[in-house]
């Protein structure tokens, strides 16, 4: 198989070439446009002063441009850093400060926005007569590089803590492809369709995915639940891309003309709840696969079409070992709740580590920050991730299980369970709910609704109505936001409260 991602490219166009490739806006290619726009854009770095182990940083939205970057920095040998557009401040000055590019490709405001955080060193703006391009010079020969060679660096989400740069080499490119492509059974014939930001592990990989087995690829603008179906079915979408958060957002759209005009049978959402798995495919013709991964590791983890638990991640995938510990690193039996470590057999699926650690051998154990249980038969189910582990009365609670059981209740269309201080030194459940349209919410009949669905320790004290949760562009609620919200005056407390 193809190892590092110049080989995917150029095993891709030499065997399914004339097949269209990518569809981004008004740009169509074809396998053998998309390696001649490949080469010529390393092409074109070179031109430039970019030279293999150099770090181009880009701010950009999904563009053709984002794509040629990606795809000619792997080919060149350079390193491409995918930056979240909408960093600011603090936020732009540390990944820049960790990141430290020599180069940076963006739209001329958030160009402007980089210099403005400390970016010095060369700025090329996008649309701009001197960006590099493909085709404005002559194609580069491949360089060649090595499968453990970093391809790009990219920066996890910071919905839990700081922003983290993880070195991701040519091979882990390669892997994801192959093992996504074989969970989700993809073939030739489908047309695949992501609207995440390419600046995220999930969107990026969508095109080693097409890669893999001469799919399409079509990349959307940002995520709109009331615009979504429609958007796959102009697209002729038969696979499409989302986040288990995503799930809820569209079946708390009303009824439209598209929510089964559509081509669309299979789709990747890891972490979908359990609850409306089964309602997904019932009204919009669905078959979602979940699984576990990550910036730092592969698809180690998943279901298929064919196989699949509503509520669970998977079982293990080929090319993988896991263990679940306890707080010593102690494997814990099966149906007990521990963090997941992860290993990988397969060569350089997984990260070489964080910006400025030490490279970690490609088959050592990971851990993964995740709560996890493992049944006796093999399935994995998702309980939290460790930091988001709310400890009450001295029990651990999982925000997820919190989450579902608010989410149950028929005035709320998405909640987000978090931990704030409590007078007892240890944590309070709060939960910041959004109400569905039209809707009209009471805190003390929906903390009734939880007492029916959960245990007393886990019964949320503190509710706050919000207009929307605070999300990443990869629509993952931050949690560290809320958390240093807290309690505020707007807050209801179940303690206080008039009976």
């Amino acid at each position: 198989m193809s190892v590092t991602v110049p080989e995917l490219v150029d095993r891709a166009a030499e065997k399914y070439g004339d097949r269209v490739f990518l569809r981004l806006g008004d740009t169509t290619r074809t396998y053998a446009q998309t390696r001649e726009a490949t080469a010529t854009m390393a092409g074109a770095l070179a031109a430039h002063g970019c030279r293999p182990g150099d770090r181009i940083a880009a701010l950009l939205s999904n563009r053709t441009e984002l794509v040629d970057l990606i795809l000619g920095c792997a080919w060149l040998g350079a390193v491409v850093v995918p930056l979240n557009t909408a960093l600011r401040g603090q936020s732009l000055r540390h990944v820049l400060h960790d990141a430290r590019p020599q180069f940076l490709y963006a739209e001329a405001e958030l160009a402007q926005r980089a210099v403005e955080a400390g970016h010095r060193g060369v700025v090329w703006v996008a649309d701009g007569t001197d960006a590099p391009k493909p085709g404005v010079t002559a194609p580069l020969p491949p360089a060649r590089p090595r499968p453990e060679d970093t391809a790009a660096v990219l920066f996890t989400s910071g919905t839990t803590g700081t922003s983290r740069g993880v070195r991701c080499p040519q091979a882990q490119f390669a892997w994801w492809g192959r093992n996504v492509a074989d969970a989700l059974r993809l073939t030739a014939d489908d047309t695949l369709h992501t609207c995440l930001p390419l600046f995220h592990t999930n969107a990026l990989n969508t095109l080693a995915h097409a890669m893999t087995v001469g799919a399409s690829c079509t990349v959307g603008g940002r995520f709109s639940a009331s615009r979504y179906w429609s958007q796959v079915a102009d697209a002729e979408a038969t696979v499409v891309y989302l986040l288990g958060a995503m799930v809820p957002m569209l079946l708390a759209q009303p009824p439209g003309p598209y929510d089964r005009t559509h081509s669309v049978r299979r789709g990747l959402s890891p972490a979908t709840p359990a609850a409306a798995w089964e309602a997904f495919r019932s009204r919009f013709g669905v078959t979602l696969v979940d699984g576990f991964g990550s910036t730092e590791t592969n698809l180690v983890i998943g279901s298929t079409p064919e196989e699949y638990r509503p509520g669970h991640i998977g079982t293990l995938r080929p090319g993988f070992s896991t263990q679940v510990v306890d707080e010593a690193l102690a494997p814990v039996p099966d149906g007990t709740p521990g963090e997941l470590l992860v290993r990988s057999h397969q060569l350089y699926a997984f990260s070489t580590g964080y910006l400025d650690e030490p490279p970690q051998p490609s088959d050592s154990w990971r851990r993964t920050g995740d709560r996890v249980v493992r049944e006796p038969d093999g399935w994995f189910r998702f309980v939290d991730r460790v930091k988001d582990v709310i400890r009450r009365r001295g029990e651990n609670i999982s925000s997820r299980e919190v989450e579902s059981a608010v989410r149950s209740h028929p005035a709320v269309a998405e909640a987000a369970a978090f931990p704030v201080a409590s007078e007892l030194a240890e944590d309070e459940v709060m939960v910041a709910v959004v109400v569905r349209p039209g809707g009209v919410l009471d805190p003390a009949d929906l903390t009734r609704h939880c007492a029916a669905e959960l245990p007393a320790f886990a019964v949320p004290r503190y509710i706050e109505t919000v207009p929307a949760l605070p999300l990443t562009e990869t629509g993952k609620v931050r949690k560290a936001a809320l958390r240093e919200q807290g309690v505020t005056a707007r807050t209801w407390d179940r303690t206080t409260a008039r009976p």
